[in-house]
């Protein structure tokens, strides 16, 4: 499976970007999808993901996030996208989509969001 991430850039303070991550193949499969971000200097950390099972749909946020960021999935073009909104510099990481699925996880390569102040 290769992911492919894109819609990273420069974007003011405050302003919104969204993260699209295409999959090689149907994401349908896919129980976790979700945006993780490595700051320079810092570990890679959850963003946010999306899961599904029986029982829904369920969406996950770091605390930093919320209420600024969504998740979403559309299964029919194989992507999974990070909406962003009102964009803090704390926010400028490279930012990574990871699918997951029997125990196994694939990662795509990182997009660069940089939010200037």
């Amino acid at each position: 499976v290769q992911l492919q991430a894109s819609g990273g850039g420069l974007v003011q303070t405050g302003g919104s970007l969204r993260l699209s991550c295409t999959a090689s193949e149907s994401i349908f499969s896919f129980n976790l999808l979700g945006w993780y971000r490595q700051a320079p200097g810092k570990q890679r950390e959850l963003v946010a993901t999306v899961t599904s099972g029986t029982s829904g749909v369920y969406r996950n946020y770091v605390d930093s996030v919320k209420g600024r960021f969504i998740i979403f999935r559309d299964n029919a073009k194989n992507a999974v996208y990070l909406q962003m909104n009102s964009l803090k510099p704390e926010d400028t990481a490279v930012y990574y989509c990871k699918a997951g699925r029997d125990g196994l996880d694939y990662w795509g390569q990182g997009t660069l969001v940089t939010v200037s102040s």
